[in-house]
């Protein structure tokens, strides 16, 4: 039989590992929109899936400028970038941003194995995840 401290010790340690490795809701919901997409572009440079995935809503949506869907939902975005996230010569230099309510609108340079692609990126930002993301490019 536990004694209550053990139960209350037992009790915290398996509520902690329910909670897994994802960011708490309140610790999103209190990121501005800049900062969201910030999390976003180290978790990119770091070919960090789980917390680039866990900047975005479970329903977020994906298009090419200005309405090409390329799909919706975390499920669907993991498939997008997972593969890319094994190149390890992948990453995202942002040239400009500007930052106005809940958008955050990136002039970004991609670089790959594949070579350099230029983007503008703009992300709609909503209780601290990116909802929408919209990619202009050639």
């Amino acid at each position: 039989m536990f004694k209550k401290g053990a139960f209350l010790l037992v009790t915290v340690a398996l509520l902690a590992a329910c909670r897994g490795p994802a960011e708490p809701a309140d610790q999103a919901v209190s990121r501005s929109p800049l900062e969201t997409v910030e999390v976003r572009m180290q978790a990119y440079n770091d070919h960090d899936l789980e917390v680039f995935l866990g900047t975005y809503s479970q329903d977020v949506e994906i298009f090419t400028y200005p309405d090409r869907s390329l799909g919706k939902g975390k499920k669907r975005l993991r498939s997008l970038f997972e593969d890319m996230f094994q190149d390890p010569t992948l990453r995202v230099e942002i040239h400009h941003q500007i930052a106005k309510d809940g958008y955050v609108v990136n002039h970004e340079t991609v670089t790959s194995r594949d070579g350099e692609t230029e983007y503008v990126s703009i992300y709609e930002v909503r209780d601290g995840l990116i909802r929408t993301v919209r990619f202009v490019r050639d």
